[in-house]
């Protein structure tokens, strides 16, 4: 049975379709990741499966008892705000200190709990935002393009930590992502999505499929060597592309 599925989705926001006629599963420790052009809805489709939007039409049906950890696409943090990292991971409720300690030590920053979020680099930042999310031990963790403003290595390592998660904790993964030259080898599945589902399936059959082609051109064969090099094994072909 799946974590979570969702079945003809529809949202409209302000008057304007966003996304029409959505369908898709998540599995248990399984990497999905979904991929589309500015504009897509896929920010839209994340807020609406953790609760954050209100769909128009459509079901997301949730194994009982599902617990989701969410890394948002953006966290503005005053400046002139004095917050320590240990006081963020307060937030909204306070947390035992053995909690607090084990989610830091996941994502690799122990030693940052008396810093202050200001003074963090992107990637710090980013690992903090991801250690709130653990705190909660979730079923599935959802990141909404967690690695915004890393640089090529940075974000590579940052796919790494979440893979290495995934198997520690035995979670499935939902992200967005724009980087199509790291995505194809750090997911098991890609959704590509332009306002509804236009293919998904296993990385190589989605980066072969006409639709992906359409919206993101034949440079994206990069992106599937990279994902040859990285998965030389076979793969069973059950992904499917409409």
């Amino acid at each position: 049975m799946s974590l979570l599925s969702v079945s003809d989705l529809s949202v409209e926001l302000a008057g304007n379709t966003i996304l029409h006629d959505v369908a898709l599963h998540i599995d248990r420790r399984e990497i999905v990741t979904i991929v589309g052009p500015n504009g897509s809805g896929k920010s839209t489709l994340l807020r609406t499966i953790v609760g954050a939007i209100k769909p128009t039409a459509g079901s997301i049906k949730r194994e009982s008892k599902l617990a989701i950890g969410y890394v948002p696409q953006h966290l503005r943090i005053d400046p002139t705000l004095p917050i320590t990292v240990r006081r963020f991971l307060d937030l909204p409720k306070p947390v035992c200190g053995a909690d607090a300690a084990q989610a830091l030590k996941q994502v690799g920053t122990t030693n940052l709990e008396s810093r202050q979020l200001t003074e963090l680099s992107g990637g710090q930042f980013q690992r903090v935002l991801l250690a709130r999310a653990l705190i909660g031990k979730p079923d599935l963790l959802i990141l909404d393009e967690a690695t915004q403003g890393l640089d090529q290595l940075g974000s590579a390592a940052f796919y790494q930590l979440i893979d290495t998660i995934r198997n520690e904790i035995d979670c499935a993964v939902l992200m967005v992502s724009h980087e199509l030259h790291v995505v194809m080898a750090a997911s098991d599945r890609v959704i590509c999505l332009n306002g509804h589902v236009c293919c998904e399936g296993h990385p190589e059959q989605v980066v072969s499929a006409p639709e992906y082609r359409a919206l993101f051109g034949s440079g994206t064969q990069g992106a599937l060597a990279l994902y040859r090099h990285e998965h030389s094994h076979s793969h069973d072909a059950d992904g499917n592309c409409e």
